[in-house]
């Protein structure tokens, strides 16, 4: 088509398709904003929502307070096991001074002594008892820790069983909203791609044809880039499931306009050939031909061969003779191309002058 045209209507129509582009790509920006605030229409949910909130409420107050009561038997079980070091060091300390003083004594044999070796080996016991007294307390803070420990494990557990049980209902009722706001986004972008469709088939050549083509581009993006994506899967029987029918309809549609086509052009090839010239447009008749194709079966044809006249499977006139001059030309050019003579001289059919 583009050869067919004039230089300066050949820029402007480059212009018209930039204007379709734009209006095409502001309609896409507000189409993908409107899309991606449909999910601000459904309520946002959360896992509390589904949870027995009493219960939650009351395991959680207590995985706080084994927490707080396990931070503080650690803290007094570092204290005991130093007071435990302290103590063990003092009786190891003790115990060696007293083998020391028991060994002289052995040696001297001095019953003087005998008070002072009951006296210390009294407060030998004393510091035995000590330590014993703090291996208890560490005992003792390290079951406080355990059975703390215990606790917060008992009320995690606890409260997994029902997190475990609103997340299945949260997730249930996700797949819900999921499905509805897909709905909201097949009831904005539908009507789009349908008043797309008839656009093209009835306005696509009109005046206004950019802002129709700017519309068409702007619903095929909005259905499948702003609408497919979100399609749910259910495990893929609903995207192969509609795959299957859009492929359908798009496939049917094909055959039909296919088989009219030729429908039509039986009917046209049946036609007296001045009647077939005339119902094709100046336009199209050159496209065609730049192709090398017949304007009116648009089956190809060597255009080339000055001893072809008329199309070999359609039989429709391609060149005649200037009714002034007797030039060869073609048959759907508004002038003679040696004199400049308009069709309305009588062109003189092929053939020797």
């Amino acid at each position: 088509m583009s050869k067919a045209l004039r230089l300066s209507e050949k820029w402007f129509r480059r212009g018209l398709w930039l204007v379709a582009f734009v209006f095409a790509g502001f309609l896409i920006g507000l189409g993908g904003t409107v899309v991606g605030d449909l999910p601000k229409v459904e309520q946002r949910l959360e896992l509390d929502d589904f949870l027995d909130r009493p219960a939650a409420n009351k395991l959680r107050s207590d995985i706080q307070a084994a927490q707080r009561a396990s931070e503080a038997a650690q803290a007094a079980l570092e204290q005991a096991r130093l007071k435990l070091q302290v103590a063990r060091s003092d009786s190891n300390t003790a115990r060696e001074t007293f083998n020391h003083w028991l060994a002289t004594r052995s040696a001297t044999q001095r019953a003087e002594q005998d008070p002072e070796l009951i006296a210390r080996t009294r407060a030998l016991d004393g510091l035995k008892q000590a330590e014993r007294s703090a291996q208890a307390a560490v005992e003792q803070q390290q079951q406080a820790a355990l059975d703390a420990r215990q606790g917060e494990t008992r009320a995690r557990r606890e409260l997994s069983v029902l997190e475990s049980g609103a997340r299945e209902r949260l997730d249930a009722e996700q797949r819900k909203v999921e499905l509805r706001v897909f709905l909201y986004r097949l009831a904005l972008t539908l009507p789009l791609l349908v008043a797309a469709g008839w656009l093209f088939a009835r306005k696509r050549k009109g005046t206004y044809w950019p802002f129709v083509w700017g519309f068409i581009f702007f619903a095929v993006f909005a259905f499948f880039v702003e609408l497919v994506p979100y399609l749910p899967s259910y495990g893929g029987y609903v995207r192969y499931i509609v795959g299957i029918v859009v492929t359908v309809l798009v496939g049917r549609y094909a055959i039909v306009a296919l088989n009219r086509y030729l429908e039509k052009q039986k009917l046209a090839e049946q036609l007296p050939d001045a009647q077939r010239r005339e119902e094709l447009s100046y336009d199209t008749a050159l496209a065609r031909l730049s192709k090398g194709v017949c304007p009116g079966c648009e089956r190809p044809v060597d255009l080339k061969n000055e001893s072809i006249d008329f199309c070999p499977h359609c039989g429709i006139g391609l060149h005649d003779h200037c009714g002034a001059c007797n030039t060869r030309k073609s048959a759907f050019a508004k002038f003679c191309h040696a004199c400049g003579a308009g069709t309305a001289a009588t062109p003189r059919a092929p053939g020797p002058p």
